[in-house]
């Protein structure tokens, strides 16, 4: 009879856990909906960085990989959930393109961080990694895309590094707040 407990338990562990995966994915795709677009940059504000993050803080390096991987794949599998609707392979040759691709490794490199140190200051400090992850997937690709670094810092990091050091602030106070509520337990 006990036996029978651990392994209803041990479904019911994965069952949960592939419902907040489930979960993420379908907050990955709404954040990616949220969308300022800034008249001199390509590049839009979304809260797609806040989601990489907050996966990567709240669900560890592997589970967050998943989650943007999963996300990356529907993109690719033809959903429009890209900040501009774009989907299929077209996504993946787009201005934003290098910040897409990038969000799986720096969700990942956040649960890492996050899952090895503990305290505020290391998961700010494991969000502002993401995000610099992030930052160098998107700036890479926007060069190429641009034929120029200068132009694809000035239009695809400068004008964001201070909204996005805000949303990692947040994506942490969120995080912890979640972890006490043991909502995601």
């Amino acid at each position: 009879m006990k036996t029978d407990t651990l392994v209803l338990g041990r479904e019911q562990a994965k069952i949960k856990s592939a419902a907040i995966v489930v979960l993420f994915v379908i907050l990955m795709a709404v954040a990616s909906r949220v969308v300022i677009p800034l008249p001199f940059s390509p590049v839009p504000v979304t809260l797609q960085v806040f989601m990489v993050i907050l996966s990567g803080l709240i669900l560890g390096s592997k589970k967050s990989a998943i989650v943007q991987g999963t996300f990356l794949l529907m993109i690719l599998m033809g959903m429009p959930l890209t900040a501009y609707g774009l989907a299929g392979p077209a996504a993946f040759v787009s201005p934003t393109a290098g910040y897409l691709l990038a969000f799986l490794p720096a969700a990942y490199l956040v649960g890492l961080y996050s899952e090895k140190l503990t305290g505020f200051y290391n998961k700010f400090v494991a969000g502002l990694l993401g995000i610099i992850v992030i930052y160098l997937g998107g700036t890479v690709w926007l060069a190429v895309y641009l034929q120029s670094f200068a132009r694809a810092w000035q239009l695809g990091v400068a004008p964001f590094v201070v909204i996005d050091t805000v949303k990692a602030f947040i994506a942490v106070l969120a995080s912890a707040g979640l972890k006490k509520s043991s909502l995601l337990d």
